[in-house]
Order: C-alpha cells, then structure tokens, then sequence
C-alpha cells in the first residue's frame, strides 16, 4: 500500500515535472498549447518523496468530462487508474480494490493523507500561467518555471517552436522533500467534440 500510495502521489504531484529522466525519440507534429483544450498522452515519471524514490509510466486523457489516468511500472504492468469525472472520482488499485470521493483532491487526501492539486494539474503540465504567483519565459515567450501555490514547476521543450507544449516538467512542493520529473513522450490533440461538456 506504501509504494502504491508512493506511485499515486508521483502521478499526483507529477503531472508536474522535468528534466530529462532518458532521452526520447523526436516528436514530430506536436500539438500548440494554445490550442490543446483536451489531449492525451503517454510518458515516463520519477518521484523522490525524501528518501524513496519511484519510478514508472503513465498514460493519460484529458478533456472537459474528466480525467483518465493509468499508472504502470517501468515495464508496463499496470498499478492503478484514476477515474475523475463529474459524478466524483475513482481509483483502481492493482489487486482490484476501489477507492473513491467526491473529488480528486478529497480522493487523494484519504488515500495518500493529503489532498494534491490535481484540478489544476492540466493546467501545469500544458504550461498554462493561469494562476501563476510568479514565473519566467524563455526568448520565444514560453514559460520556464512558474510557482503555484505551494508548488515550483520547470519546463523544458523538444523545440525552439513558440507555441509547443512542454516535454519535461519538474515539480518540487515548497518546502517539503517531494519531488517530481516527467518526460512526456507523446502528446495528442483530442477531437474538439471531446472538449464539449
């Protein structure tokens, strides 16, 4: 349950993430932030939570009815999936076991002691400034780093391309020995129809 609850708060806390855990294949046609209401997609996560670290894959869809989030080993075996979506929010441990609550935050709270900002996570992992406190942009006017909250984001990019999405997202809490690196390693534009309530 301890590295399972580990594995959860990587993802959790991911979504935001950097630095280059392995180098990937080129991406070729990547979808521009501005345009990517709801996507997919597929990448590895590396958590440090003080003195555990974890590692793993994850594939993930977003869109306006909720969120889709499988966790699995490095090799693939699949460890749990969370299900948000406007009747509350599920998560499917790997021995089958349900958990759920109202909310992903409410959710993460019960199963790992402490609610995680998942609600605003789209909005990180796309380098979306929304409610940025403070942040910095590189010469073609994408964000670097931003803090939210109690949370400090990196990025890094495939390209010098001014409107791409990021592939390597660092989040550290504030603070608090947890650390979090994903390497994005494909992203997919939904069809608009699934951004629509």
């Amino acid at each position: 349950m301890r590295f399972f609850s580990a594995v959860l708060l990587a993802f959790c806390t991911f979504l935001v993430t950097a630095c280059a855990i392995a180098p990937s294949s080129p991406v070729v046609d990547l979808p521009a932030r501005a345009t990517l209401d709801a996507f997919s997609l597929e990448g590895r996560f590396s958590l440090r939570n003080e003195d555990k670290s974890y590692s793993g894959r994850l594939s993930w869809r977003h869109d306006r009815g909720g969120d889709r989030v499988l966790l699995s080993s490095p090799l693939g075996q699949g460890m749990a999936e969370i299900v948000s979506d406007t009747e509350g929010a599920h998560l499917t441990a790997s021995d089958g076991q349900i958990y759920s609550a109202a909310d992903t935050e409410t959710l993460t709270r019960d199963v790992l002691g402490y609610p995680l900002p998942l609600a605003q996570m789209s909005d990180w992992v796309r380098a979306t400034l929304r409610d940025a406190e403070e942040s910095t942009i590189d010469e073609f006017g994408r964000p670097l780093s931003q803090r939210v909250a109690m949370w400090r984001i990196e990025y890094g990019y495939e390209n010098d391309d001014a409107s791409a999405v990021p592939n390597r997202i660092f989040a550290e809490r504030v603070g608090g020995g947890l650390e979090l690196r994903l390497r994005i390693d494909e992203w997919t534009r939904l069809p608009s129809e699934a951004s629509q309530p």
